[in-house]
Formats: C-alpha cells, sequence, structure tokens
C-alpha cells in the first residue's frame, strides 16, 4: 500500500491497531505515547511528531519502505 499523506497513513495505523485487537490506549502505553497522540496520528493529523509516528507503526508491525517512483 503506498501512503501518500497523513490521513492514509493514520488509516493504515488503525487498521492495523483493530486486526491486533489493541485500544488506542493500550497501544499508547506499549509505545510510550499518550492516548492523544495515538488519536491524531490515526485522525490523519498532519503535524504528527515523526519519531513518534515511526515508533507507533514498528509496534504494530507496519515496515516503512521507501521506493523511488517511475
Amino acid at each position: 500500500m503506498a501512503i501518500r499523506n497523513a490521513k492514509e497513513f493514520g488509516q493504515a495505523i488503525r487498521d492495523r491497531r483493530k486486526k491486533l485487537g489493541y485500544t488506542q490506549t493500550e497501544l499508547a502505553e506499549v509505545c510510550d505515547v499518550g492516548v492523544m497522540f495515538v488519536s491524531q496520528l490515526e485522525g490523519g493529523k498532519p503535524t504528527a511528531q515523526l519519531e513518534k509516528a515511526i515508533r507507533v507503526a514498528n509496534r504494530v508491525g507496519l515496515d516503512l519502505n521507501f521506493r523511488e517512483r517511475g
């Protein structure tokens, strides 16, 4: 899945969290971030802190890979 914006990134996090059976609170605890951060990340807030966003993605088992287009 190609992620083109914060909203798509947040949706991918939400979908994976739900598949794993985590609540937002549980995910926040295991990622050492606040519940508000998880909520805003899943909601597609474009100003989310990159380091925390990557930590959450890694915790739910999503890899971030970059490849050149074209």
